[in-house]
């Protein structure tokens, strides 16, 4: 506990007050920092250059804007006014009090600056995603002979993530070895970690491989580690880890969470398992952190009871606990348990954020809970987040995919500034509900508008012309992809285009167009071109189709293949192949997954399969689907019937 005694008025009394006011601040107790200072003046004391740099890291933490002014003003009628310590200590606090604005009129004034300040400035506009101001302050920090340092290289580094811009990331590395600093561990571990962020990993393992093995340290691990787990590489992250452990490192939360993170798949249940044991064992499975991501973890591999088991037991659950939890059940299509947690969590007093409402607006799409999304919608402008463009794209996509495209219409129309995102959730949401005109009307328009479309958006048009068999708008807006915009196509931009010569049955150049792909062509590909040649009854087409796909995926188990080649050869009245096919669906003891029909009543949902009689109310529904099918042939016969009766 720090005294607030008197001490006497004379130097070693400021130097008392000024440990008295370190010792506050160390303890994180910014508050009595204050007092202290003010405690200190009605002593008739004088604050020197030590002082006020306490007091802006005081006032910092407290992110209180009038302390900031007041310190600031007593700067100015102290002799330290033109202290470079001081005014950059100034600028600091300005910053970390969120006051840019304020903090480049301080910057301007200093006469002379040395590293320290100009790399408060780049640090501040790269948080703040200012690249340009970066780099304009880089180029003026070298006019006027400062040599950047360490922090200058990380500032610089930090504003190139914001806009995953691998080019300067890596002229930001090769101008930091040229000043020599490449041999600093920490700023290795920073170049790993930005390398891994722009999906660079080559580039980040060569940076992991060029530190000394003694030199490395956790940091180093945990940055590549992180790399692999955020682009979902679980096996080389797995790989780093027991490396990482044979070399005699000790992981620590981060590791545990990075490692966790990259098990999202249902196929990746027990590896993730394996990993809490490995939490526990370390003695962090207590940690918030990694209880969160166990959470998100179980839940995305299917194991909802598992997170439910970890969410309960929380004594002391966060915003990101609450979202997990909410987010596991929305994904499954459990939106009463998800709406359950959404108003527990507001009766616990902890205020939902836009991760949880994007949640539940995704749940909705997912399940076509057009009722629930409109509620959600309204809670989300009623909230604070109607100007919120992340949030107005998700509601759009929800309507749409609920069937509701005069909703998105209207949202989309409203929208203030539409992004590129907007125009591609419109566009896909119009091909999604048979608007073809409607989409390739979008389309025309945005460009018209100057806005960039990228390569999602031209997923979403070519997958339009699909639908609505427009080959040779299609094949146009396949050849404007690649030579106006320089996007090369991926393997769903190949996909929709051979969709669409199969269809047309031009199904020769498909297959030249499949075969001359710059990259590999996947099973869905394949089975689109076997599709389409069960519609054009094209025998030889369908078996070169069908053993690519059994090329790709030998130990293929769904029966689509099988029964759509069974149908070719149906069709073309070679029953011999037709049983053969049959036989070997036996053989291999190939499993048809029966189709399933979703509706929901009163905001529950109802799962049907082929035959299915065990609903509840399973005797009334097949009597009326009665009912409707007589209904419907009386009505398809009636002009006949009513021509004979007459």
């Amino acid at each position: 506990m720090v005294l607030l005694s008197k001490p006497s008025k004379n130097i070693g009394g400021v130097f008392e007050w000024n440990s008295a006011i370190r010792e506050c601040v160390k303890q994180n107790c910014s508050h009595k920092a204050l007092l202290l200072f003010r405690q200190m003046k009605q002593n008739g004391l004088e604050a020197d250059n030590f002082t006020f740099p306490l007091l802006a890291k005081a006032s910092a933490n407290l992110c209180s804007l009038r302390s900031s002014q007041i310190i600031h003003s007593n700067v100015l009628k102290s002799p330290f006014r033109s202290d470079l310590y001081v005014q950059t200590a100034m600028l600091d606090m300005y910053v970390k009090c969120q006051q840019l604005t304020d903090a480049c009129l301080l910057f301007d004034r200093i006469p002379v600056r040395d590293v320290a300040s100009w790399n408060v400035m780049v640090l501040a506009f790269a948080q703040s995603g200012f690249l340009d101001k970066v780099l304009a302050l880089f180029r003026d920090m070298r006019f006027d002979g400062i040599l950047p340092d360490t922090v200058t290289i990380v500032g610089l580094t930090r504003a190139s993530l914001d806009s995953k811009n691998l080019a300067l990331v890596k002229s930001v590395h090769a101008f930091g070895i040229r000043i020599g600093i490449d041999g600093d561990v920490s700023m290795a571990n920073t170049w790993i970690s930005a390398y891994a962020k722009c999906e660079d990993l080559s580039s980040a393992m060569a940076v992991f491989n060029g530190v000394e093995i003694g030199v490395r340290t956790v940091v180093s691990w945990n940055s590549l580690i992180a790399g692999y787990g955020s682009l979902e590489k679980f096996t080389n992250a797995l790989s780093f880890y027991k490396w990482m452990l044979c070399d005699g490192y000790r992981p620590d939360t981060s590791t545990i969470v990075s490692l966790l993170s990259s098990c999202i798949q249902p196929d990746k249940l027990f590896q993730g398992a394996l990993i809490h044991c490995h939490g526990i064992k370390l003695g962090c499975d207590s940690d918030i952190f990694v209880v969160n991501a166990l959470i998100s973890m179980y839940s995305r591999c299917s194991d909802i009871l598992a997170s439910r088991f970890l969410f309960d037991g929380m004594t002391d659950r966060t915003r990101v606990s609450w979202t997990a939890m909410i987010s596991g059940y929305a994904e499954r299509g459990d939106l009463d348990e998800a709406l359950r947690l959404f108003h527990a969590m507001e009766v616990a007093g902890v205020k939902p954020d836009l991760v949880t409402v994007l949640s539940l607006v995704s749940g909705c799409g997912l399940t076509g809970a057009l009722e629930l999304g409109k509620w959600i919608h309204q809670y989300a402008f009623s909230n604070g987040l109607r100007d919120n463009i992340v949030v107005c794209n998700a509601l759009i996509d929800m309507y749409a995919k609920c069937g509701n495209i005069i909703g998105a219409r209207e949202l989309f129309n409203v929208l203030p500034v539409r992004t590129v995102v907007s125009w591609t959730t419109m566009i896909t949401g119009c091909a999604l509900n048979g608007e073809y005109k409607e989409a390739l009307d979008l389309f025309s328009l945005m460009v018209e508008f100057g806005l960039k479309p990228n390569h999602l958006t031209f997923l979403a048009i070519l997958q339009a012309c699909t639908h609505a068999g427009f080959l040779e708008k299609g094949l146009e807006l396949f050849h404007m992809m690649r030579e106006v915009y320089s996007i090369n196509p991926g393997v769903d931009h190949y996909s929709c285009i051979a969709d669409l010569l199969g269809r047309k049955g031009r199904l020769k150049e498909a297959v030249e167009l499949v075969e001359s792909m710059p990259v590999k062509p996947d099973a869905g590909i394949w089975s689109a071109l076997l599709s389409a040649c069960k519609i054009h009854r094209n025998v030889e087409m369908g078996e070169y189709a069908c053993g690519r796909l059994f090329e790709l995926e030998p130990d293929l188990e769904g029966a689509v293949p099988f029964v759509e080649m069974a149908n070719i050869y149906a069709s073309e009245r070679r029953w011999d192949e037709a049983a053969a096919v049959r036989r070997a669906m036996k053989i291999n003891k190939v499993k048809k997954f029966p189709g399933q029909s979703l509706v929901r009543v009163n905001g529950k949902p109802h799962v049907f399969t082929v035959e299915d009689r065990g609903h509840p109310d399973s005797l009334l529904l097949y009597a009326t689907l009665d009912s409707l099918s007589l209904q419907s042939k009386k009505e398809e016969y009636w002009p006949y019937l009513e021509d004979f009766v007459t």
